[in-house]
């Protein structure tokens, strides 16, 4: 039997809609002209002026709100362990009410849900209380005491025939006490069809199944995480740090001190670097950090990073305890909202920054796309050529997919392709449209005509010679080296330069025609989870007039950061001769098309550090200067480190089977980097600006 702590049972609403209507006494009190001004003060009451005398509706409204202190706080319902144990037993049950169902005047039927998939019959005989709990507000706070029992079995069965341990389906909660701990407004729109909008960002977690389940989800994954990684010492950095040049633009936070500003931190790297220096051998976080940004349906301003680094050690062993940690990660974390695939306990497939760019169009190859880019610029026809772009001398680069349709059922997608606001991106490239041919044998040259007689007969024979690629099974090496009715052939020109940035713009037209595709059921959805470590990144990228860079005068910056060092000690001598073609040892960890994380060797020299600021990027006394705290620390014997950041909203999106990252954060900014829900950035008046020394212009 489960105590409560009523005296006699009573029916009430503890926050009825008609008793909201407030006096203001319940505003601060002013002080008598006589006392003493001071803004902070303690004292016993005798100075402040009386309260205004409360009417009736204040009264019941505050006896009814401390109605609330009465509800039992014991164990209930939906903290049970075995339900079978409680039956016939006093039990309580607090949650929503989210359906009732009236037979008569002395019979209602009503369901109760806390969480996801916790609902309890409740069954109430009482005529009073049907008329209480049926004008109650659905979705409003509930407390509910009675008694628990098997629901009435079918006429073919016999009470109690319940066979095994009773599940909440077999249950019902006989009410002997209904309270109303906070009615749901009826101002609130609501109902099993409404879409709330981002103002209302709670309704939306408690009404979409799906949201809610992503958010506690993510708990149970941080839950892994800190178990997986129990190894590590996990240490907290500041907030509130300074402003350095690492590559990113930053948040200033201004200070009461002239001139004076801290900026908030776009990762741990420069505290988890001086941890190394400091003696911890193996660093972990649960790190926000900030990024003044573009955003995209994969980025926030704000956003968590699991932030690693490990000393004595290089790339390779932490790319080895990374990888360890996911396939464990898929092994261990299970939520029946999500279905995770099986990983391959094989190691993760390594592909070269080169390789990426060149077959893939981008540095976060998604291996799901079937076909690879070729260049083919040695058999386009001038004719052709002139048609698709003005460039001199280009690179001509062609991709070829075979989709699940006639031609004229792919001449319709693509022409509804190219009509979206992202395919128009595509017919608006500076280089020059996409060329496009669909493979028929019923047409002349059978649909190759833009490539000319001797053009057609090239194109065949280029892709019938196709070396099997390195992830191609036999299938897909055929589809690869032959053509057939609506296979899609896409080409494109660049400049020809060597590779730099994210992806190619045929690389971006593959991954939206894949997915597109895919969404017009042209190629089957694959559910594979295909990781991948992309390494050999260049260390240095010219500038783009985008990035802000480190700011010096070499007219190019680190790819990743500054403190990432040369691959190998061929690497380290281009830096002198020829920095643009030196590789660094950074390596990033991609699904799916989906960067999830990266990392590197650090430069672990205080010497060598101050030679690639100084010599290599260029960067003024100053800006090194700002750099200091991390330069003193590398110098007193920092061992050589390695390290990893995962950004945990994409993993989130990447487990939960969503493209944005929005849908696994409970308050995410908007595509302007708004929280439409509290209403920030908010506005600051020019009197909350003099303390920090900022007006308006």
């Amino acid at each position: 039997m489960i105590a409560t702590s009523y005296a006699k049972r009573n029916i009430s609403c503890l926050n009825p809609r008609g008793l909201t209507r407030l006096s203001s006494w319940h505003k601060t009190a002013r002080l008598p002209a006589s006392a003493n001004a001071s803004r902070r003060c303690f004292h016993d009451g005798k100075d402040v002026a009386p309260r205004r005398n409360t009417n009736i509706a204040e009264s019941e409204y505050l006896k009814e709100y401390k109605g609330a202190y009465n509800v039992s706080t014991n164990a209930s319902f939906f903290d049970f362990e075995s339900i079978t144990d409680h039956l016939n037993t006093e039990t309580v049950a607090a949650g929503f009410l989210v359906s009732t169902r009236r037979l008569s005047d002395s019979l209602l039927f009503a369901t109760l849900r806390k969480g996801i998939g916790k609902d309890v019959q409740i069954l109430v005989r009482d005529p009073e209380m049907v008329k209480k709990v049926g004008s109650t507000n659905l979705y409003s706070a509930v407390s509910v005491t009675g008694t628990l029992q098997l629901k009435r079995q079918p006429k073919n069965k016999a009470e109690g025939s319940k066979e095994g341990p009773a599940t909440a389906k077999d249950v019902e909660l006989v009410a002997e006490e209904f309270v109303c701990l906070n009615s749901f407004s009826e101002d609130i729109p609501s109902g099993p069809d409404r879409v709330h909008p981002p103002t209302s960002r709670h309704l939306q977690i408690r009404f979409d199944p799906k949201l809610q389940a992503a958010i506690l989800f993510r708990s149970e994954v941080l839950k892994f995480a800190r178990k997986g990684l129990a190894d590590f010492t996990e240490v907290e950095t500041p907030i509130l740090f300074k402003s350095t040049p690492e590559g990113a633009r930053e948040f200033l936070v201004p200070t009461r001190r002239a001139g004076r500003a801290y900026a908030l931190p776009q990762s741990p790297q420069q505290y988890k670097q001086i941890l190394m220096a400091s003696g911890i051998e193996k660093y972990v976080q649960f790190a926000r950090c900030f990024r003044d940004e573009d955003l995209r349906s994969d980025r926030q301003p704000e956003f968590t990073q699991i932030d690693l680094e490990m000393a004595w050690t290089d790339g390779e062993g932490v790319m080895k305890r990374v990888e360890q940690f996911v396939k464990d990660l898929y092994c261990n974390v299970t939520h029946p909202a999500f279905s995770l695939p099986s990983l391959d306990q094989a190691p993760f497939y390594r592909m070269d920054y080169d390789e990426a760019m060149t077959e893939h169009g981008s540095d976060k190859p998604d291996l799901r796309i079937p076909g690879l880019i070729h260049r083919i610029d040695h058999i386009v026809p001038k004719q052709l050529l002139g048609m698709i772009t003005h460039l001199e001398n280009p690179i001509i680069e062609a991709y070829k997919i075979r989709l699940d349709g006639t031609p004229q059922t792919i001449q319709t997608f693509l022409r509804d392709f190219f009509k979206t606001t992202e395919g128009q991106i595509f017919d608006q490239n500076p280089h020059g449209v996409p060329g496009i041919s669909i493979y028929d044998p019923r047409k002349p040259l059978e649909g190759l005509q833009t490539f000319g007689f001797e053009g057609a007969e090239l194109i065949k024979d280029f892709y019938g010679s196709l070396p099997k690629g390195r992830l191609d099974s036999e299938e897909e090496h055929k589809i690869a080296s032959t053509l057939d009715e609506g296979d899609l052939l896409l080409l494109q020109a660049r400049s020809d330069l060597s590779h730099s940035g994210g992806s190619t713009p045929l690389g971006d037209l593959r991954r939206a025609i894949y997915q597109a595709a895919v969404s017009r059921g042209l190629l089957k959805a694959d559910p594979r989870h295909l990781y991948l470590w992309v390494t050999g990144f260049p260390m240095f990228t010219p500038e783009n007039g985008v990035d802000p860079g480190q700011g010096g005068r070499s007219k190019f910056s680190a790819t990743h950061h500054p403190f990432t060092a040369p691959k190998t000690a061929a690497d380290v001598d281009l830096l002198i001769s020829n920095p643009l073609k030196a590789k660094a040892d950074h390596y990033d960890l991609v699904v799916n098309g989906v960067e999830l994380g990266g990392g590197s060797r650090r430069i672990h020299s205080a010497e060598m550090q101050k030679f690639v600021m100084r010599d290599v990027l260029k960067m003024r006394d100053e800006r090194i200067n700002d750099f200091d705290h991390l330069l003193k620390s590398l110098a007193a014997g920092c061992p050589p480190h390695a390290g990893f950041a995962f950004g945990f909203d994409r993993l989130m999106a990447v487990l939960c089977g969503t493209d944005s990252v929005r849908d696994v954060i409970a308050f995410p900014k908007n595509g302007s980097g708004d929280d439409l829900m509290v209403g920030s950035p908010g506005k600051i008046g020019s009197d909350d600006l003099k303390p920090y020394h900022l007006k308006r212009d």
